[in-house]
């Protein structure tokens, strides 16, 4: 019997990354592990803080150092981001350092305006994106499910966007799950990765199911008990969520739909009592 295989190359902005589960690069045990799980997932992007960067320890730091050979071997491509912003010219400068620092023009786009939820700002993240659009940047925007922002992100010229699934490092999964899927419907052509809030591969798989085209997360994986397993299990997942995704999901009904049918069943059966 011949298994069917998903493509894990996608290509954006007309550039072919590696993979649809997408990893950070924070908050594991030891570096090692890090570059284990890294190993493990064959991610497509690796995230990475500049604020927990400077041009001196970028040099020195024996973590960047095993990150960068550990990306470069597995065919991941790093992707800086503007984590702890709260305002776009913040965002602007810190993405400005990381293309010097990291010699990329890929940049995720956080702009925080809450600092309990994390949730984004929507008026700072588009004047962030539309600023660093026009200096060439490759712009990924964390963003919420909000349709409008998310048009006005891709009118501005963000390659993509990053819906959250939920809070930052909450493991709560698709807490709005028809939202998400009415901006996957009402977006067709845009590209699009579930960022954040992800637990569980399950969770991830219901994303891909959705449609959605990656998944970034890092603490499900950071934080398990065995990381490198975890990795594992969130890159069968995400190829499995896919494959269903493709494959064509039936669709739902409202009612029951026996499997077998009454046609040509004895006529006892098919009276009630």
């Amino acid at each position: 019997m011949i298994v069917p295989t998903v493509k894990q190359t996608v290509t954006l902005a007309e550039e072919d990354i590696a993979g649809r589960l997408w990893l950070g690069s924070s908050l594991y045990p030891s570096p090692d592990l890090m570059a284990e799980a890294i190993t493990a997932a064959s991610p497509g992007f690796v995230t990475v803080a500049l604020r927990r960067q400077t041009a001196r320890n970028i040099e020195d730091n024996g973590h960047w150092a095993l990150l960068k050979e550990t990306t470069s071997r597995t065919g991941a491509r790093l992707l800086p981001n503007t984590a702890g912003c709260f305002t776009a010219r913040e965002a602007i400068l810190m993405a400005t350092l990381a293309r010097e620092l990291f010699a990329t023009s890929w940049i995720k786009l956080e702009v925080m305006g809450d600092d309990y939820t994390l949730q984004p700002d929507p008026f700072e993240l588009l004047e962030a994106a539309r600023e660093l659009v026009s200096q060439g940047f490759k712009v990924l925007p964390y963003c919420t499910e909000d349709l409008v922002l998310c048009q006005r992100l891709l009118d501005a010229g963000c390659v993509g966007i990053m819906p959250w699934g939920a809070p930052i490092g909450s493991g709560c999964g698709l807490q709005h799950p028809e939202g998400l899927k009415r901006l996957r419907q009402r977006l067709p052509e845009a590209f699009m990765v579930i960022d954040a809030g992800l637990g569980k591969p399950s969770q991830a798989m219901q994303a891909m199911e959705l449609g959605f085209d990656a998944v970034l997360l890092n603490t499900a994986v950071a934080q398990a008990e065995q990381p490198v397993a975890m990795a594992s299990a969130f890159a069968a997942a995400v190829s499995g969520g896919r494959m269903a995704y493709e494959a064509g999901l039936m669709t739902e009904r409202p009612q029951a739909s026996p499997s077998t049918p009454l046609l040509g069943l004895p006529f006892w059966h098919q009276t009630s009592s």
